[in-house]
């Protein structure tokens, strides 16, 4: 068996990531050689490869299917947003460059023979790849520069799937729009459909697959169920929706919850850090844009930020910076990640330009921070309180001075009350976790002894294989990454 298949969406987050994870999965699971690509990915949440180069977490889920280190193969074009209107540009894993909607237009045509190349290199070490579509290729004010959805499509010569969201309501007009919308070239590469997050009677649904199949000649290769279980490694932190519950809490070992407030910054970056703390039994995790909701927190974490000067404004902004100050005033745990910890020392200074500006810091740790020209990219291993950890570093910042007591073998801080470091990933080492909930200390609570987050996410990948092989047509779909899409009719919206 060898070929590519790309999934594109009617959406963004209309479920592209978990269904190309679970493709991957599936296939693996049969002794197929399969790994993932997305040409073009958009997201502040990243992880960095073994290699050293930084590519979208989504792509590194999905190597984690396939049973692959990450791979800057896998993404070669990241844009991070720092701002509405300019992003980084990461190119297979380095920055490349800081551009505006505009300006990127321009680099389009460059990056195409980047992705395609990339793309061919990867089809010649593995007999599938299974690649992820940005956005919707519905947005035909863009196609012309497209180089992820059907531009990649024509470019290497791949059958393509459209998967729609039917909990988001009207998804098989959504379905028929995307493709009635494309000129001939572009629907004869749509191959068919798949409806994602279905709750309710199949049987109900059917009739209104037949009529999609008469209009458009094309087949829904499956329905997938909504499956509660699938929250980890949300693609970008938009999809994380502002003052919710994280994940699916199990009820506490003790007789007490413990409440966690992660501050959701308006560039938060890498928000999937706290997801090992929703795997906890008696976890209750919560993300916060107002001050009301630190006054029961136990534990208050300040996450990562793609622009770490604005959005420490915005704390003080809000009032946050002052329930911040006053949460740990009070000798309740504050834990800052990468900008979250920058943003806990007393100075950030940035005489490169690399946000725009210097600020003040909120002064709970005794550390000076400067920003690099370059960023900094690792995988480092050390010691916590007693417990191997490793974990990843993305960040321009650099600690200048650092008065107080480390948490890791020469890294972070740690006051007692006031923790703080720059790598990503910490909270996915089960010992250090659990020691942390323990230093929380909310009478009552009892952190569980068991816990794997290592173990949650393999069960999650294994869920979304199990979708793949139950709910959809594998066969057909089998026939179409070995063979391509079949001649197909051309439609029109006046069908």
């Amino acid at each position: 068996m060898r070929g590519a298949l790309l999934v594109a969406g009617t959406t963004s987050d209309a479920g592209k990531s978990a269904l190309v994870a679970g493709l991957c999965r599936a296939l693996a699971r049969r002794g197929v050689s399969v790994a993932p690509f997305k040409a073009q990915n958009m997201s502040n949440n990243s992880v960095v490869t073994p290699d050293g180069g930084e590519i979208g977490r989504a792509q590194a889920m999905q190597a984690h299917a396939c049973g692959l280190e990450p791979s800057t193969l896998f993404n070669p074009v990241l844009l991070k947003p720092g701002s509405d209107r300019s992003s980084q540009v990461v190119v297979l894993g380095k920055v490349d460059g800081t551009v505006s909607a505009r300006s990127y237009y321009d680099r389009k045509a460059a990056l195409l023979d980047v992705v395609t190349a990339t793309l061919a290199d990867l089809r010649s070490r593995h007999d599938v790849v299974v690649c992820e579509g940005a956005g919707s290729p519905a947005e035909i004010n863009l196609r012309r520069s497209d180089i992820a959805n059907m531009g990649l499509a024509q470019a290497a010569d791949l059958p393509v799937v459209v998967v729609g969201d039917i909990d988001r309501g009207g998804v098989l007009a959504h379905l028929f729009g995307t493709l009635a919308v494309l000129d001939a070239a572009d629907q004869a590469r749509i191959a068919g459909f798949v409806i994602n997050k279905f709750r309710g009677d199949p049987a109900l649904l059917a009739p209104g697959l037949d009529q999609l199949r008469a209009l458009t000649g094309r087949p829904t290769y499956g329905v997938v169920p909504w499956a509660d279980g699938l929250w980890l490694d949300a693609e970008d932190s938009l999809s994380t929706v502002a003052d919710g519950v994280l994940g699916r809490p199990a009820p506490p070992r003790g007789p007490a919850w413990l409440r966690v407030a992660v501050v959701r910054f308006p560039r938060i970056s890498n928000a999937t850090d706290a997801e090992a703390l929703a795997c906890e039994p008696g976890v209750a995790v919560r993300y916060v844009t107002e001050p009301s909701r630190l006054a029961d927190a136990d534990l208050v974490v300040l996450p990562g930020s793609k622009s770490t000067v604005a959005d420490l404004a915005w704390l003080r902004r809000t009032g946050l910076a002052d329930a911040v100050l006053a949460h740990a005033r009070a000798g309740r745990t504050v834990l800052g990640i990468c900008g979250g910890y920058q943003m806990l020392g007393r100075t950030i200074d940035d005489p490169h330009g690399v946000e725009g500006g210097s600020a003040a810091g909120l002064g709970l740790l005794d550390l000076e921070i400067a920003f690099d020209a370059v960023k900094h990219l690792d995988n480092p291993t050390g010691t916590a309180w007693g417990e191997p950890v490793r974990g990843y570093e993305i960040h321009h910042g650099r600690v200048v001075r650092s008065g107080d007591p480390h948490l890791i073998d020469g890294e972070g801080s740690d006051t007692g009350t006031v923790l703080g470091t720059h790598w990503h990933g910490l909270l996915e080492n089960d010992g250090f976790r659990r020691l942390l909930l323990a230093r929380v200390g909310r009478a009552g609570f009892v952190p569980a002894p068991d816990t794997s987050f290592a173990a949650a996410r393999e069960a999650q990948l294994d869920l979304l294989g199990d979708l793949v092989q139950t709910h959809l047509d594998t066969a057909a779909l089998d026939a179409l990454i070995t063979g391509g899409a079949p001649p197909l009719p051309t439609v029109t919206s006046h069908t």
